[in-house]
């Protein structure tokens, strides 16, 4: 063990881990939370449009936009994570205007979780006592009334699990986001192990938070 620690190499990638972990962690944290955020401000709206249009929905939507609304949260939950991350990258780099770094797994990691996050709003929902659906519309509540003053707030425990799980899943698709040179922590080690060429665009001596192991010496 002190062998490992006498050697000059394994002593710089120790330096090169501790000066960079922290800020990795950080970009993990912020990416993560900006994410969630962002697939639940889509995912919730979709998760009650899934249950309040379904057929025994409160208001019934045309089947073929059911179907379709279905099929395309299907469709992007079947997808792997890593091909899914390279089909949206024209899309990221539209929004963000750059396809590599912490700022362009936002846009992937969005997609990729807000038909995961819609799925746990519908759960949630088809999870409460129908009879205090049928109370509020027996006292001519509107839908927007029954949804925000009765499906939500009885949901609310549930609901916010399902964020959790969701945060969680995010943080488990952002360990794959090493592969577009995404600044979380999975990249971190992907640079440390796997050192590109110097020539290389976008290679880590480019990165302007992080320093090459061996310029420690």
């Amino acid at each position: 063990m002190f062998d490992f620690f006498s050697d000059p190499k394994a002593a710089a990638q120790v330096d090169f881990l501790i000066r960079n972990i922290p800020f990795a962690v950080w970009e993990t944290i912020y990416s993560t939370v900006i994410a969630s955020v962002f697939a639940y401000l889509i995912g919730l709206p979709l998760g009650v449009v899934l249950v309040t249009g379904a057929r025994d929905g409160i208001r019934p939507l045309p089947a073929p936009l059911m179907q379709a609304l279905n099929m395309v949260v299907n469709l992007l939950r079947s997808v792997p994570f890593l091909i899914l991350m390279v089909l949206v990258m024209p899309l990221s780099r539209v929004i963000l205007g750059t396809t590599i770094g912490t700022p362009g797994i936002l846009v992937p990691l969005t997609v990729a979780a807000f038909p995961f996050a819609a799925r746990l709003v519908e759960s949630s929902l088809r999870e409460m006592d129908k009879g205090l659906i049928e109370a509020a519309q027996s006292m001519g509540c509107s839908t927007l009334q029954i949804v925000w003053k009765v499906m939500l707030p009885e949901s609310l425990p549930s609901l916010l699990s399902g964020f959790l799980t969701a945060f969680i899943t995010i943080l488990g698709y952002g360990a794959m986001a090493g592969a577009i040179g995404g600044g979380v922590l999975p990249a971190t080690a992907l640079m440390q192990r796997s050192p590109l060429p110097d020539n290389h665009h976008g290679s880590r001596d480019n990165h302007p938070h992080r320093r090459h192991p061996e310029e420690v010496h």
